[in-house]
């Protein structure tokens, strides 16, 4: 899930516990699919719901701290 998609989901009315809910499902998903191949079954590391709301709240915050761009 890139920063743009989640900023999206955000603008759109989501609130960041169910972002980084959905975060980290896909997240886990896809560390699963990598693990699925015995010469990754030890790679990539599970993520808890903790990690994945700093990762969508550190994304929130730099959204806020940049200024808008003018076109």
């Amino acid at each position: 899930m890139r920063e743009d998609e989640i900023l999206n989901l955000w603008k759109s009315g989501i609130d960041k516990n169910k972002l980084a809910e959905i975060y980290e499902r896909r997240y886990n998903q896809q560390i699963k699919l990598i693990r699925s191949s015995v010469r990754h079954r030890h790679d990539g590391n599970f993520i808890t719901n903790y990690q994945a709301l700093f990762y969508i709240e550190r994304v929130i915050y730099k959204y806020i701290k940049t200024p808008p761009t003018k076109q």
